[in-house]
């Protein structure tokens, strides 16, 4: 094993403290909701004390210079908690009493490397103490750029907040309008799978649900049936303003595996081209090995008004998939998401009204939203914009300890050299290794990178860089890392 200063195991068990401080997300939190259970089973079964790996087999592969059968990251270090809870307006010192580094220090540090030519032509920054909220460098702060997948972070935020950490997305199979039909109802949950294990842990089953359906009819003498299904919960246009892309499936609101014809679990690949048609498909199937016949080719149908479900099935809880969305930079699910803070808000689920419900959703959390767009969920369309300030103000929200619901904000960012796109970056050696949780954002052109880091002098930090015009993305990746490092190293 690697050196590590006595520092950075401070450091990293400081993260974790962060998180398990609050009760009320470790009671229902998302280390026990899908993928955070899943990874710190994983690491458990590898014997190895420490942060758990979530980026493992093709789930990991969108990482870049990291695919599938390749070896993988060893888990981070921990420490023995050492570090008082985070409140706000509590300053932190070192063990030794010195206090903590001055916004000066800091400044000195990042203004040379952000003068870097691999970055481009625009470069912005800021950096926050998440426990006083103190701005300690900022530059171009309120510039409204094209933000990329940094996105991510605002849909993850307004989404835990109209529904919170908890909530869980229902898939149903109702009677249809007419005897002898059923309708399988897209609740928009998109952990739901057709595969007999989840590859999101406890998410949607439609092996699940055709179980207790076919239970339900043959209790009711029924063994054959017409088999609808009902995708008509989302609104506006089903494909992304790209068009069609291997990054992302249509949006609909019944959707198994992503529309996924093979059995990757993230990254880029071709997609079915009607995923509620393929998903009801894969049901009447699922059906039909349970002793229920469906006669025909499954129809669209419209679930009759106050029908009662025959049967249920349940998504992942909402801080799982946000974790999933972020660590995995996942477009179908941050898409998703964005619709059901749209219906949770009153707003048609579409790409316009999910605009409206993040944004206004943001704005009473109380941050600065001037200049602000989010004209998707998961940050595919530049015509996105979002400031330095604004991503680092979301980010400090998270670590609010009154805040404990945005809590799967900050554990669901990748860690730099362990996990999700941040697996073969600031890794090794890297004073950054372990330490820094950041959401990458990547658009020709555009660069981006927006997370947490504990310092030295164990305050946790919120910074975000957003670039444009980089000639070389490896190169701007590189300078984005620098500055990552460079908050790292603050002391």
């Amino acid at each position: 094993m690697p050196y590590v200063k006595t520092w950075q195991l401070i450091a990293v068990s400081a993260v974790a403290g962060l998180a398990l401080s609050v009760a009320a997300v470790a009671a229902a939190g998302p280390w026990d909701s899908g993928q955070r259970k899943a990874e710190r089973d994983r690491a458990a079964s590898r014997g190895l004390a420490g942060g758990a790996d979530h980026g493992g087999g093709r789930a990991g592969a969108l990482s870049r210079g990291h695919r599938q059968g390749e070896s993988e990251p060893q888990a981070a270090p921990s420490a023995p908690g050492v570090l008082p809870g985070i409140g706000p307006g509590a300053p932190r010192t070192t063990g030794s009493g010195v206090a903590a580094a001055d916004s000066g220090q800091l400044a000195e540090a990042l203004r040379p490397l952000l003068a870097d030519p691999a970055l481009g032509t625009v470069r912005t920054a800021s950096v926050i103490d998440t426990a006083t909220g103190r701005v300690l460098f900022e530059s171009g702060a309120r510039e409204a750029m094209t933000p990329a997948s940094t996105t991510k972070i605002a849909t993850a935020v307004a989404a835990l907040s109209a529904l919170g950490p908890e909530h869980r997305i229902r898939t149903t199979v109702t009677p249809g309008a007419g005897p002898g039909e059923i309708v399988l109802v897209g609740g928009g949950d998109p952990s739901l799978t057709a595969r007999k294990k989840s590859p999101a842990g406890s998410g949607g089953s439609l092996l699940a649900l055709a179980a207790d359906t076919a239970q339900a009819l043959k209790a009711a003498g029924t063994d054959s049936v017409r088999l609808g299904y009902d995708d008509t919960l989302f609104t506006g246009p089903a494909r992304h303003p790209i068009g069609e892309n291997p990054n992302i499936a249509p949006v609909t609101a019944l959707a198994a595996d992503e529309g996924r014809p093979d059995e990757s679990t993230s990254g880029p690949v071709d997609r079915v081209e009607d995923p509620a048609k393929e998903t009801a498909r894969s049901f009447a199937a699922l059906l039909g090995e349970r002793g229920i016949k469906v006669t025909a080719e499954p129809a669209k149908a419209k679930a009759p008004a106050g029908a009662q479900p025959l049967a249920t099935t349940l998504s992942t809880p909402l801080a799982g998939l946000v974790e999933r969305m972020l660590t995995n930079s996942d477009n179908d699910i941050a898409e998703v998401l964005a619709r059901q803070t749209a219906l949770a808000s009153g707003q048609p689920a579409g790409f316009e009204g999910a605009e409206k419900a993040v944004t206004a959703r943001l704005a009473a959390l109380g941050v600065d939203t001037a200049g602000a767009r989010f004209a998707d969920g998961s940050g595919l369309n530049r015509a996105d914009r979002i400031s330095t300030g604004l991503l680092a103000g979301l980010l400090a929200k998270a670590a609010d300890p009154q805040r404990p619901e945005l809590r799967p904000v900050l554990t669901g960012l990748p860690v730099a050299g362990f996990t999700g796109t941040l697996r073969s970056r600031n890794a090794g050696t890297s004073p950054a290794a372990g330490l820094v949780r950041a959401k990458t954002g990547t658009l020709t052109g555009v660069n981006s990178l927006a997370g947490t880091v504990v310092d030295s002098s164990g305050r946790l930090l919120a910074f975000a860089f957003l670039t444009a015009n980089a000639p070389e993305p490896g190169a701007a990746e590189k300078g984005l890392d620098k500055l990552a490092a460079a908050v790292a190293r603050a002391s």
